[in-house]
């Protein structure tokens, strides 16, 4: 495994629609496990693969020491709604106020290529919906109702 450079904001790559995978072998799992390797390191809870750089529609999530793994996901199903605050590794210290669904189930596959659904809500279906929008060239700062300031920002952190 690899530490990878997490792209931050202003790279146009984060803009990009990201390619869907079509091999699954061994480059693919090296770029999970590096991107599993990065994400922890980093402290994040989602990483998105072209915040590493690459174009694919990858995903990884770690929440509660639970490795999630989203090839080419999609959101299938999503019901309710919460509003909370969200920041991004590729836009450090920034954080902002943004809807997501209270539900999501995406469907993606595995690094095999089977493909399965997951559900999730609260922090995970947030997750789900903020990865998959890197995949899409979005950035959460696009969904923000409005960004928190400096005094909002102090008070998060303490």
């Amino acid at each position: 495994m690899a530490l990878r450079n997490i792209v931050t904001e202003g790279d146009t790559i984060l803009e990009k629609k990201c390619h869907t995978v079509v091999k699954f072998d061994d480059k693919l799992a090296t770029l999970l496990d590096d991107m599993a390797e990065t994400l922890s390191l980093a402290g994040g809870v989602g990483l998105a693969a072209p915040q590493v750089g690459i174009l694919r529609r990858v995903v990884v999530i770690n929440i509660n020491d639970e490795l999630i793994e989203l090839i080419n996901p999609t959101i299938v199903e999503q019901s309710g709604e919460q509003e909370g605050s969200e920041g991004c590794l590729s836009c450090p210290g920034q954080w902002g106020i943004v809807v997501r669904p209270l539900n999501v189930t995406v469907k993606a596959q595995d690094r095999k290529g089977k493909v399965f659904t997951k559900s999730g809500t609260e922090l995970l279906a947030r997750c789900f919906c903020h990865e998959l929008d890197h995949l899409d060239g979005v950035i959460f700062k696009e969904r923000a109702k409005r960004m928190l300031n400096d005094q909002e920002l102090e008070e998060l952190y303490s």
